[in-house]
């Protein structure tokens, strides 16, 4: 059996992305294809049993044979971690080596990094350690930030050395996609380093449902609960006069505002615009004007009790997470790695036929 560890130097690669979109091209090959995330980062229970979310997602969505406990055999959390600091957890990596071995019956095993390349070292396991002891081939998946990912992909290099095999540039920006396609990757290549794709950003699969934002920020929802489904791609903070505020908001799509809720005029602003949602801040409610509108055109209304600046805060920690739990991004997946990604040079990178 052939494998492929996907790993990253930073967090918030895309590496699920990438990982769950080449996997389902595998699958429209004919491929048998596993997978496993020896350290999960993210726990959830499952009949009784704490595994990592991306593991779980994968198994439904790939249709695994293997329990869940085997293709998660490892999640990181603060009991872990105090158990081991005690010394009462031992033996730990040898363990999850032995999980990533005993998956048998695959063409292909993808084998899932975590936050980066040395996540799980405090456990006696990481990224290093896991493709040495296994033999498989290692593809680094890196979000495009100038310069510096450059020097990421370089210093993935220096550690992985030989086994690894290339490199996708994920999330690069409409006015990069030039710049990288004509003179980053031939630069790279001539420094012996395969690119195997360039991902373009998308704003969908960065977007939320706005479900997940109001459990997100515990708010409560005032009008248009059967629309917490719409996905959420932008944000805009309604802390300017109503004149710019819908200059901005004609421009922006599929957003949602964060205002308080004494600014009327730019939650009637943005009901005029491209909005999925008005998130109002300090705990108030809005007036029955604006809930009546706002009921009318389907747009939900979230009050939340945190001040504006939390409220950001809590935004991006989600918006930093990948979600692609979504029907309508699990197809983007399939087909941005089906279109920008080689996966027959990789697959012959990796020796498998």
């Amino acid at each position: 059996m052939t494998g492929l560890y996907i790993g990253s130097m930073n967090r918030f690669s895309g590496k699920t992305l990438f990982t769950l979109g080449l996997a389902l091209n595998l699958k429209d090959k004919g491929y048998r294809v596993g997978y496993i995330k020896p350290v999960g980062v993210n726990p959830v229970s499952a009949r009784g049993d704490i595994v990592d979310a991306d593991a779980l997602f994968f198994k439904e969505v790939l249709k695994l044979d293997e329990p869940v406990t085997a293709i998660s055999p490892f999640v990181s959390t603060l009991d872990s971690l105090n158990r081991t600091l005690s010394g009462k957890m031992k033996n730990t990596g040898e363990r999850i080596l032995k999980a990533v071995k005993s998956i048998k019956g695959k063409d292909i095993l993808l084998i899932a990094g975590s936050v980066d390349l040395f996540e799980g070292s405090a456990f006696g396991i990481n990224a290093l350690k896991i493709v040495r002891s296994t033999g498989v081939k290692a593809l680094i998946v890196e979000a495009w930030q100038g310069e510096e990912t450059i020097d990421d992909v370089f210093g993935a290099r220096e550690v992985l050395g030989s086994s690894l095999c290339g490199v996708v540039l994920n999330k690069v920006r409409e006015e990069s996609v030039e710049f990288v396609t004509k003179r980053v990757r031939p630069f790279l290549r001539r420094n012996r380093m395969e690119v195997f794709g360039i991902l373009p950003a998308d704003p969908l699969l960065g977007a939320v449902t706005v479900r997940t934002l109001a459990e997100t920020l515990g708010g409560k929802v005032i009008c248009a609960e059967d629309r917490l489904g719409e996905l959420v791609e932008n944000f805009s903070i309604g802390a300017m006069d109503v004149n710019n505020a819908l200059r901005y908001f004609k421009v922006t799509p599929n957003k949602a505002v964060i205002t308080g809720a004494h600014r009327s005029d730019i939650q009637l602003a943005a009901l005029e615009t491209s909005t999925k949602c008005i998130v109002l801040t300090g705990g108030l409610l809005p007036n029955d004007v604006i809930v009546g509108k706002a009921r009318l055109q389907g747009v939900p209304i979230i009050s939340v009790r945190d001040d504006t600046f939390t409220t950001v805060d809590k935004i991006e920690a989600v918006m930093g997470r990948f979600k692609i739990r979504e029907p309508e991004k699990i197809e983007r997946a399939r087909e941005i790695v089906k279109k920008n990604v080689d996966v027959q040079g990789l697959l012959k990178k990796i020796g498998l036929k």
